[in-house]
């Protein structure tokens, strides 16, 4: 049986939510798969990836470069002449040729409850776009229960339709216990003394200017010796999601991975108030690294942390500013770190990656 995978997005240079969940995905698959599995690529992936995947014969790799609208002229034209047995799109579209067997991941449904969020243009595709996967495809991959129930909401898919299939967490997301190796990266990025970090890509639907308000209500009332440190890359909507700047925030920019894990080990607490979530691979890599996390109670978040965050209204304010003094003040009991970490390694890519080959071989 030959599977082909759209591995476009798998290859990023800067990868965020989506694009990590192509690459570990593929890598797992390769291992799980009983069926030859084909990637498409648009254009020449690195050496790395080439690296990550050696050893596995059931895997073929073809790279087909086309200069603009690659998925509906060139993967369509590659459906239309040399179609696999089974089409699989991780983390985009499905090409307007493809097979009837087709297979599609859908992340999140953020878009419809937070439109004002994005580009009018960009709103209008994810509309179009997710509307036409959820219509075409003859099963539906979902992150989670809220956006299994959304796709239901907004676009009528048969729940029967969809499946969720929670992604894994990478293996080398650890603790960081070299603290001189913390204290390095903290001096990168300007960190000194006691933080609480964001992470995420700094965009509307994140939420910072209210955590902004929190956390200097926080440091009002307690006078804590504290950073807050917001580390991703700028998004849409930038200057309206930044906060006001304040000599007790930190903005430091995407940081590559192994700095991130190390941010992650030293930071007093792991704050994601995000006001929408279709999955929140953060807050599992803030807890495998064993810091306490306070997050919205909202969305997919729920099903990822609680009975083990501190779940928060992302709308109040004062109510986040106590979640941070309760960590502050009291601390948190080693066993709820601990009992973090056995949550987060509950989401595994073996697991993930054999629930989804058998749903593609089933088709």
């Amino acid at each position: 049986m030959l599977i082909g995978i759209d591995a476009s997005r798998a290859v990023s240079s800067s990868p965020t939510g989506t694009e990590n969940y192509s690459r570990f995905l593929i890598k797992y698959l390769a291992k799980f798969s009983h069926s030859t599995l084909r990637l498409y690529f648009n254009s020449p992936p690195p050496e790395e990836f080439y690296a990550e995947l050696l050893g596995f014969s059931s895997l073929e790799f073809k790279v087909m470069p086309f200069p603009r609208l690659w998925t509906h002229f060139r993967l369509s034209l590659e459906m239309a002449l040399n179609p696999p047995d089974v089409l699989f799109v991780p983390a985009h579209v499905i090409p307007l040729i493809h097979p009837k067997a087709t297979a599609v991941t859908v992340h999140d449904l953020g878009f419809k409850y937070y439109p004002h969020a994005h580009p009018f243009l960009q709103r209008l595709y994810l509309d179009l776009s997710t509307r036409y996967n959820a219509q075409v495809a003859s099963v539906v991959i979902a992150d989670s229960e809220a956006t299994r129930k959304d796709l239901a909401s907004f676009y009528r898919v048969p729940l029967s339709k969809v499946r969720v299939v929670y992604p894994g967490l990478d293996p080398a997301v650890k603790p960081v216990k070299d603290k001189r190796r913390i204290e390095k990266v903290k001096a990168r990025y300007g960190i000194e003394g006691d933080y609480f970090l964001f992470v995420g890509t700094i965009q509307p639907r994140k939420n910072l200017k209210r955590l902004a308000e929190a956390f200097a209500l926080f440091r009002q009332e307690t006078s804590a010796p504290v950073k807050l440190v917001l580390a991703g890359k700028p998004g849409w909507l930038y200057s309206e999601a930044v906060p006001p700047a304040r000599d007790d925030i930190i903005l430091t920019g995407y940081i590559p991975r192994d700095d991130l894990l190390a941010l992650l080990s030293g930071a007093k607490l792991f704050v994601f108030p995000s006001l929408y979530e279709g999955f929140g691979f953060p807050v599992l890599e803030a807890m495998a690294c064993g810091v306490p996390v306070m997050c919205s109670n909202t969305s997919s978040l729920p099903e990822l942390a609680e009975g083990i965050a501190l779940m928060v209204d992302p709308m109040d304010v004062e109510g986040m500013a106590r979640a941070m003094e309760r960590v502050w003040k009291e601390g948190v009991a080693e066993e709820i770190i601990e009992r973090g970490k056995e949550r987060a390694a509950r989401f595994s890519w073996e697991k993930c990656a054999q629930a989804i080959a058998q749903i593609l071989e089933g088709l």
